[in-house]
């Protein structure tokens, strides 16, 4: 199994020194930059326009986040392997942000032939996920797949060599509210989802200074 953010390795701007759980101040942006030749202004890398529908058939979009930081994910609910440890995780972040309206998960579906929109609710309920706080989607595969590289994350791939079927990683990533990469951890690693929630706070510190 892959085990790396794709092109995190290969971005010399990347600041990994803050990564750690000291951090302190604004979190770095991941993912290509560029500077706006009109005002000089560093454009950063964002989370393209995209449409699903979650778990109470409703639709859910970029203007379902707007105005939050919220929580990615990529998962199916046969997986045997590393999706439980992540969606342990998941449920830690979930139940500690649960009352803060500055914060929401978003998990994606990569099986979307068995991931139906009553097997992601009967999923979510067995989390004891019962409002909209966080959104389990589904929709077409061809989308779902083409934006996993906007989160920086591994394509997933079906292959039978594979326990459940599928090439995919656990990482966990923070989005802002104006779609920038901000943070990511292994989401298997308690320690490292520990260091995550460390940064979740330092971004929504960040948030309250703006507003």
């Amino acid at each position: 199994m892959k085990t790396i953010l794709l092109w995190l390795a290969s971005l010399s701007f990347i600041a990994i020194g803050c990564s750690t759980s000291q951090q302190q101040g604004p979190l770095p942006h991941y993912g290509f930059h560029k500077t706006d030749p009109a005002t000089g202004d560093t454009l950063y890398h964002k989370i393209r326009d995209f449409s699903f529908i979650d778990q109470d058939s409703q639709v859910v979009n970029n203007a379902t986040f707007a105005g939050k930081a919220y929580i990615a994910d990529f998962f199916f609910i046969s997986c045997p392997t590393i999706c439980p440890k992540v969606k342990k995780n998941m449920l830690r972040i979930y139940k500690r942000y649960r009352n803060d309206d500055r914060l929401m998960l978003l998990s994606h579906t990569i099986d979307v032939k068995h991931d139906t929109i009553p097997r992601l609710k009967a999923f979510a309920q067995g989390l004891g996920v019962d409002d909209g706080r966080w959104r389990f989607v589904t929709g077409v595969k061809s989308e779902i797949y083409a934006i996993t590289p906007d989160y920086m994350s591994i394509t997933p791939k079906e292959d039978p060599k594979f326990p459940g079927g599928f090439d995919h990683s656990g990482y966990l990533l923070l989005i802002d509210p104006n779609r920038h990469l901000r943070a990511y951890a292994d989401g298997t690693q308690d320690e490292e989802v520990d260091r995550f929630m460390d940064q979740i706070d330092l971004l929504l510190e960040e948030l309250d200074s703006k507003n």
